[in-house]
């Protein structure tokens, strides 16, 4: 049976390895041990089988800010599953546990950079039909996705999204 739960301190080579499988390369696993030291508002949730780590999803704090307001909610950034355990569902079971940490945690929002055919499933739309913009130019509007979890800490905000550092290192 595949659980969810937070990643432990132990499970950090685990989740390495993943994410450099699940993306072919290091990037992904290098921002997520950056942040990993360096944040401590991060929510990193791991899948595990029989003791196994089989997914991964992070979020991070990001900030909007334009027309004077300035709000933070948060990143959904990288989400992974081991490429031999893909399209069964994993990847699935941690957004919706990523979704229902941030909203018990009261964070007004979720961003994600994704595949604009998978994230609508769990309500995300696309950010700019909230007035919301990537900091990165690069990324279609399509793929930079938005899901408001507290409509009134949301309304009236607009401007642009501001991912950590970290994760300009990707882009």
């Amino acid at each position: 049976m595949i659980t969810i739960r937070p990643e432990q301190p132990e499970d950090g080579t685990a989740v390495r390895v993943l994410n450099e499988t699940a993306f072919g390369e290091p990037t992904e696993a290098t921002i997520v041990d950056s942040i990993r030291h360096a944040c401590p508002d991060a929510v990193s949730l791991v899948a595990v089988e029989d003791g196994r780590i089989l997914g991964h999803i992070l979020f991070t704090p990001v900030v909007v800010s334009g027309g004077g307001n300035v709000i933070q909610g948060m990143g959904l950034a990288p989400m992974a599953v081991l490429p031999q355990r893909q399209r069964r569902g994993i990847g699935a079971m941690l957004v919706r546990a990523g979704i229902r940490e941030m909203r018990e945690r009261n964070c007004p929002f979720i961003i994600v950079v994704g595949h604009p055919r998978y994230y609508p499933r769990f309500g995300f739309t696309p950010a700019s039909r909230y007035g919301l913009l990537c900091q990165w130019e690069a990324v279609p509007d399509e793929a930079f996705m938005l899901l408001i979890l507290d409509e009134s800490a949301m309304a009236g905000v607009s401007g642009t999204v501001r991912y950590r550092d970290e994760f300009d290192q990707a882009m």
